[in-house]
């Protein structure tokens, strides 16, 4: 029989009030949302429309979508009934920050779990109630002991037990405390987390505004993207993408994050002085700071949206052409391209 690959991240079947949890929206009904928490092995819950955003609500549509992964606040749950309630409006930016940090690293746990399982060809669950969860008791995070086992695993793994009950040669009931991991699991395990656990690269981003309404101001933006570009290294490439004129952003990965904020400064020097020297303007609108995967997606949404605007317009032609020669026409595609 094929072994039960389905299991929970954390040892609590449910996740407590107040808690903010990482959802998956799965449809869209008359009275909310309904969507899989997908720490909790994809246990239904519930986003009522009143609990989506603490303004009016003009479009469900632009609160939430389909297949969105983001956090959300619990407000109850009834455990006999199988309800969750979740509220959209009620999680603040340290809660989505605090919950996108833990889901990161419990993912990445429970992918490395889920292999170990499958190659050994048991149940992910009682992988979990013999290594998973008693490391998640003992570290805080299950995560913070895999850091370990990278360099020193037999501190971590050969501390781990679990009782036996075995009949006596009496014939009696005798419980035995064994090692909870063989040596086929832990060298299975370690050969993953040392696969897995690589340091990973964060990715800085700063967003600016830049303006040059002079002859040439294309030709000047141009020259100024490429003075920020320079400003990067191996370590730290910088890159500048057009979100939409006058909005900039640049970027970089490094995995250092005080070096990749501060190379992004030096970026942004470089470019204002370069622009203001063709009495162009540089405002920066969010300084250098580290940004999630989240952070990616919804500018990703952002771009698709300002793109179909601009599809859908068909006039002021003329204002248009007056205003690019201020702003510059940059190739999205092709990051810091611009054409004239």
């Amino acid at each position: 029989m094929a072994p039960n690959l389905e299991c929970r991240m954390y040892e609590a079947r449910y996740p407590e009030v107040d808690m903010a949890v990482m959802i998956q929206v799965k449809n869209i009904a008359d009275m909310g949302a309904y969507v899989s928490l997908l720490e909790y092995n994809n246990i239904e819950g519930m986003i009522l429309f009143s609990e989506l955003s603490r303004r009016r609500i003009r479009s469900v549509s632009s609160l939430i979508k389909v297949g969105r992964i983001e956090p959300v606040m619990v407000l109850r749950v009834d455990k006999e009934k199988g309800y969750i309630d979740l509220s959209k409006r009620r999680v603040s930016e340290e809660d989505i920050q605090a919950c996108e940090e833990r889901y990161n690293k419990s993912k990445l746990v429970h992918s490395i779990m889920r292999h170990v399982a499958e190659t050994l060809d048991i149940d992910l669950e009682e992988l979990y109630i013999h290594i998973g969860w008693p490391l998640y008791r003992k570290y805080g995070h299950a995560f913070e002991a895999f850091k370990i086992v990278v360099t020193d695993p037999d501190t971590v793994l050969s501390a781990l037990t679990r009782e036996l009950k075995e009949v006596g040669p009496d014939g009696q009931e005798v419980t035995k405390v064994v090692p909870a991991v063989s040596e086929e699991v832990k060298d299975a395990l370690v050969k993953n987390i040392r696969r897995r656990m690589t340091p990973q690269p964060l990715k800085i981003r700063a967003d600016i505004e830049m303006k040059c309404f002079q002859f040439d101001g294309v030709l000047h933006i141009k020259e100024a993207m490429r003075k920020a570009e320079a400003a990067g290294n191996n370590d730290c490439p910088v890159k500048i993408k057009l979100v939409a004129p006058p909005l900039y952003v640049l970027t970089t990965q490094t995995l250092d994050k005080e070096q990749g904020i501060l190379v992004l400064d030096e970026a942004i020097k470089s470019c204002t002085a370069s622009i203001e020297k063709h009495k162009g303007k540089l405002v920066v609108k969010e300084a250098p700071r580290a940004v999630s995967e989240r952070d990616d997606n919804l500018l990703a949404e952002h771009m698709a949206k300002l793109h179909r605007e601009n599809e859908e317009v068909s006039g002021d032609e003329d204002s248009e052409e007056e205003e690019d020669t201020g702003m510059g026409q940059v190739d999205v595609d092709n990051g810091s391209a611009i054409t004239e």
